[in-house]
Parts: structure tokens; sequence; C-alpha cells
């Protein structure tokens, strides 16, 4: 049985946490190690308690969920963190994704869109919920005529491609895997070597690529 994911909740209602806890913690894979409601709680509790996945509200009452992220990221790298926010505009998207949030959620979805997250955070990979979704493509699209050209797909190996394909589709390693009847290991490769030969850094500026090039439809 695999260990369940080490979460902390950083919001500063406790009513707020106290609806997560009850959500999160009847996930079998799920643990609560511990809960914020400021960002230098924040910071000081993922010191001592290691969590992997870290849900974070962006309007906090010393600095923000943004700031928190940037500084969380910088100092604890291998911790994912997905925003849980009542702010859907493009503004507040953008600057968290900037600072290395994980996944951005806003706090009218459903709960699976949540665990949806959190698993994808933990994974490795990122988690846009959809309708801020088409606001990362729109932005790209607006701005890729004016982008120097990358390398092309023709570069890449049949088996590349493919993998390409089912990672901008938003499918995991371990999915990939079992579609193409290989090992996770591989795909990882492939994975690898596909971001190095597009110079791409991320599955988000992979999903922009891909649509950009017609791969996949918007």
């Amino acid at each position: 049985m695999m260990a369940a994911i080490r979460l902390l909740l950083v919001d500063d209602h406790e009513v707020v946490r106290t609806g997560l806890r009850m959500l999160l913690e009847s996930q079998a894979d799920m643990l609560i190690v511990g809960e914020a409601s400021t960002g230098e709680q924040a910071i000081a509790l993922t010191e001592e308690l290691a969590p992997q996945v870290i849900i974070m509200d962006i309007t906090l009452p010393d600095i923000s969920g943004i700031e928190a992220t940037r500084i969380l990221r910088k100092e604890f790298p291998e911790i994912a963190i997905v925003a849980l926010t009542i702010h859907e505009d493009e503004q507040y998207f953008f600057e968290m994704l900037k600072a290395g949030a994980s996944g951005y959620v806003p706090k009218r979805a459903a709960p699976e869109d949540l665990i949806s997250a959190i698993e994808a955070a933990n994974a490795g990979e990122v988690y846009l919920y959809p309708s801020l979704a088409k606001s990362l493509v729109s932005d790209y699209l607006s701005r890729a005529g004016d982008e120097p050209d990358k390398s092309t797909v023709s570069e890449l190996t049949e088996r590349e491609q493919e993998v390409l394909v089912f990672l901008a589709e938003g499918f995991t390693n371990e999915e990939i895997a079992d579609k193409l009847v290989i090992s996770k290991h591989t795909v990882a490769r492939h994975r690898e070597n596909l971001m190095h030969k597009l110079n791409l850094h991320r599955r988000s500026e992979l999903v922009k690529y891909a649509i950009h090039r017609g791969i996949i439809d918007a």
C-alpha cells in the first residue's frame, strides 16, 4: 500500500480549513499533517512537518499566498503547492503560476477537482481548473506570433511524439505507460528527452506548444 500524501492546509478561515479537513481526511491516500492561518506560519510548519503538497489560499493576513508560494518553492522545491482561492481573475492566476504553483482551483469547484489537483501535483504534474486553463491558452495564442519558433516535432522520435500527445492531453506517466505498454521509467525518459529537444520545462508549456502546433485541439 502506498503511503498517504502528506498535506498542509493554509487558509485564514477556520471554517474553510474544517471543511477541507472533513473532505480530505475521507480520502484513504491523504493525510493532513498540519494547518496554518498565515503565510509565515505556513513557511514555519513546512520546515517542521515536511508536507508533500500544500493547499494555499491567496488572501492571507500577513504575506499573500503568492509570496508564500514563491518563498516555499525556493526553499523547498520538492514540495508542490495547489492554490485554492476565491480569486478567478487572470492576474492572480498568472501570478500564482509564476510563483511556482502546481495547481489552481477556485473554491467554487467540485470536491473531486481539488482531489484531482492534489494527486496531480503530488505526481509532479500540473492541474489547472478548465475555465482558467482556457485563459492560459488564450494568453499564449495572443502572443504566439511574436515568439521565436521552437524546435519542430519532426526532431522527435515516433515514440516521443506519442508521449507528447498523451502528456498534452493530461495523462499521467502511469496512464501513458499502460496505453503504450511500456514501463513508467521509459515514459519518464521519453518525456525528459522530448522536453529537452523542444526546450520546454513544464507541462503547461508543453500544452501550449501542442495547441500552437495543432497537435491537440484547444
